[in-house]
């Protein structure tokens, strides 16, 4: 039997129909897929350890733009700026969304060289939680009881490893908000998510080029002096970039959205393992941080499938 077509005005199915026949496994393979490519980023980012972090966001915003505008062009769509741009607030919008994805790729890419991918896992399993209070704060949505106890325990969470290691974890917080805030913009947007990932590079592209030019009037520019690795790195990074992307698309329009929540999960639970592979070592305060937070993910999860078995 052919997988069901589903076309985007149609309701999403239920979860537990994600075995039964005609589901679509292609789209349950492309998200799975996505999230595993996310999650195992830091070890191919880590083989980069010894290019400036900076230098790696802005061959990643070229390579990209090339890799998502090829992609673009192939498939014959040759309007698809223009389209995408005649909707008023699209581009300053995108700008937003650009600079935010730009700071969110800078300060992974940091951490995943500076031996802190374990505080970087953190910030993707506090995401969940906080696209939770940006909906409360910015989107005047409701919170059930367990809702708010899940946040709580997050919060909790983020107080315990602030006070045993005398600092604010600052590499989750950040990549927690940014992404977050990006992932607001991309939800209001008026674009769809390759085209507007190619106009996000596009704006970015200048800067890249730009700060590209500079560190080899500096002297300490790596593309082309690298002996072969780090170039071809470097460039597949930008495939690498938009591929999650794609696949994500692809299966978010074919799941249901209950299943991609649980799915999101395979990302940092992922980065966490590359982490502990890499040498850092999980200390039992910072176990005790973790397990807050992800009993609070816990109790969120199970409130929303509780809520979506009442509509049934």
């Amino acid at each position: 039997m052919k997988p069901a077509v589903v076309r985007d005005n149609l309701p999403a199915r239920d979860a537990a129909a994600v075995f039964a026949p005609g589901f679509d496994r292609r789209g349950l393979a492309a998200a799975i897929g996505a999230y595993a490519m996310w999650g195992l980023f830091p070890l191919y980012w880590y083989l980069l350890k010894t290019v400036p972090a900076v230098q790696t966001v802005a061959h990643r915003v070229v390579w990209c733009a090339v890799f998502v505008i090829g992609w673009l062009t192939l498939r014959q769509e040759r309007g698809w700026l223009r389209s995408a741009l005649a909707t008023p607030r699209v581009l300053p919008m995108l700008v937003a969304s650009s600079t935010l994805i730009s700071a969110n790729w800078g300060v992974y890419i940091w951490a995943v060289t500076h031996g802190r991918v374990l505080e970087a896992s953190l910030g993707y399993f506090i995401n969940p939680l906080a696209n939770v209070l940006v909906g409360v704060l910015l989107l005047r949505e409701r919170l059930s009881a367990p809702q708010w106890g899940a946040v709580a325990l997050a919060a909790l969470g983020v107080l315990w490893l602030t006070f045993s290691h005398g600092e604010l974890p600052w590499v989750a917080l950040v990549l927690a908000s940014s992404f977050c805030l990006y992932g607001l913009i991309r939800k209001v947007v008026a674009v769809g998510a390759v085209p507007g990932l190619a106009i996000e590079n596009l704006l970015l592209l200048l800067p890249a080029l730009a700060w590209l030019g500079w560190s080899e009037t500096r002297g300490d520019g790596v593309f082309g002096h690298g002996g072969g690795l780090p170039e071809v790195l470097l460039i597949a990074g930008g495939a690498l970039t938009a591929l999650p992307l794609i696949g994500f698309a692809y299966g978010a329009r074919r799941l249901p959205y209950s299943l991609l929540g649980l799915l999101q999960y395979v990302s940092p639970t992922l980065q966490l393992l590359c982490g502990l592979l890499l040498g850092e070592v999980f200390t039992q305060d910072r176990m005790i941080g973790f397990a807050c937070i992800w009993l609070g993910l816990a109790v969120y999860a199970v409130d929303g499938w509780r809520g979506n078995a009442t509509m049934r």
